[in-house]
């Protein structure tokens, strides 16, 4: 790893502050604080399409979507964590330079904690068209907060926060998932994001963590990925030493 100017140049490509420049133009590549939050934002987004996407089928008669359908609970748990996180770390530091930016986006969390109230209770009184209602309405809220906070806050929290900030604020933030749920987050991630995000979070792990811990990480992420593991290792080679 080396570092220029305010990049973390790690592996064959490098990242900007704007978004990802393809291989050919840049040396090294560059890893930051909040390429991790994309990921999981990805996810997010994955996740709940699928669970509308189930919620339709079944109010239209389909069978068999119970276990897809009540990912919705695990989903907002994780969920839960994130935005508990992002309260606990990112807006407090956002506050500083941006000051009331962040209030908007804490009464998100409160309109999709009510999403999920919603989603909880129809599915829970077997309604399918109210289930499937409510999951839409989940997944709309849902985008449009994750794409105004990729696009306006987290873009404010890249550009005007420090990375030794955005790195301690990260970690805050990663604090909120239970130590022992951590297992269950990988094993809920890796399979709903692209070859790059799975890149790119790798490589903030194995940056941030001891090598002992991102060693057992690393077995997490193998066991989530299954064939894909080929991809990962061919674009870092070193998981496989």
């Amino acid at each position: 790893m080396k570092r220029g100017g305010d990049r973390v140049f790690i592996g064959r490509y490098c990242q900007d502050t704007y978004g990802y420049e393809p291989p050919g133009r840049n040396e090294f590549f560059m890893a930051q604080p909040v390429d991790a939050i994309r990921a999981i934002h990805n996810a997010f987004r994955n996740d709940m399409q699928r669970i509308d996407a189930a919620a339709l089928d079944a109010a239209r008669g389909k069978e068999g979507l119970a276990a897809t359908l009540e990912r919705y609970r695990f989903f907002n748990e994780i969920l839960v964590w994130h935005a508990k996180g992002e309260e606990l770390a990112i807006f407090p530091a956002l506050e500083n330079v941006a000051p009331l930016v962040a209030e908007a986006y804490e009464k998100d969390h409160r309109a999709l904690d009510a999403a999920f109230n919603e989603l909880n209770a129809s599915y829970s009184a077997r309604d399918t068209i109210k289930t499937a209602r409510a999951a839409a309405a989940f997944r709309f809220h849902l985008n449009i907060h994750l794409n105004k906070e990729d696009t306006h806050l987290y873009r404010i929290f890249r550009e005007r926060i420090p990375l030794p900030e955005q790195g301690k604020a990260l970690g805050i933030m990663s604090g909120t998932v239970p130590q022992e749920r951590f297992p269950e987050v990988v094993a809920w991630m890796f399979p709903l994001i692209g070859h790059d995000d799975r890149e790119n979070m790798t490589r903030i792990w194995q940056m941030v963590m001891p090598a002992p811990v991102f060693t057992g990480v690393k077995g997490l992420i193998k066991n989530s990925l299954g064939s894909d593991w080929a991809e990962l290792t061919r674009r870092i080679p070193a998981l496989e030493t």
